[in-house]
């Protein structure tokens, strides 16, 4: 029990920090001269976005702490969001922008977040759909960043794998405080709301 309360103060502390921060501050610039430095780029630039790390372990934690049963309730939104987030991506290599991309990335930890302070219970594709919207918006911010790169596939390769490595450690705490503690992952939730909203007023 110790372990798991010691988890979830780490991931509130990750919550608080990200509360002063905007979107895409403190990102590592993705550049690299070969395959194995392009993919450490692309794995480490999910990590060094607050906006994109508290939504994607958000997201496993809303789907742990929603899921009625493990399988295959704790897969819907995980994989929903890494495929989007991919679809996104190649959207962005093709110099598709939208203006809308930040508010949406802010949007998505207002509501990701709420999902995880209520653990609203959706069915499983339904869950896909409402996580891959927010999640096609993180992939083009991505995406048009690497546009005309020649080495952009191992960067998007990277990002992808991180995505789903935030995701299984939002899975795994969510499972193990879906009936201990319940007050830890509500504050996290409401923790990533309150990111949201500040990071929807300051572009306001």
């Amino acid at each position: 029990m110790q372990h798991k309360l010691k988890s979830a103060l780490f991931l509130i502390a990750i919550c608080a920090i990200s509360a002063g921060a905007s979107a895409h501050i403190g990102h590592v610039e993705i550049v690299g001269h070969s395959h194995t430095h392009t993919f450490l780029s692309g794995f480490i630039h999910p990590l060094t976005g607050l906006d994109h790390l508290a939504a994607m372990v958000a997201v496993g934690l809303w789907s742990a702490l929603a899921a009625r049963r493990a399988w295959p309730d704790l897969l819907w939104a995980p994989l929903g969001f890494a495929a989007m987030l991919l679809a996104g991506a190649f959207l962005g290599l093709q110099g598709v922008a939208l203006q809308a991309v930040e508010p949406m990335i802010a949007s998505s930890l207002l509501v990701i977040g709420l999902l995880v302070l209520t653990r609203w219970r959706v069915p499983g594709i339904a869950a896909a759909a409402l996580v891959g919207v927010f999640a096609v918006f993180h992939g083009l911010a991505h995406g048009y960043e690497l546009a005309g790169d020649a080495n952009a596939l191992p960067v998007v390769a990277g990002m992808l794998t991180a995505t789903l490595l935030l995701h299984t450690a939002g899975v795994a705490l969510g499972w193990a405080l879906r009936h201990a503690i319940v007050w830890i992952p509500r504050l996290a939730g409401a923790s990533v709301a309150i990111f949201g909203l500040a990071l929807l007023g300051r572009l306001a």
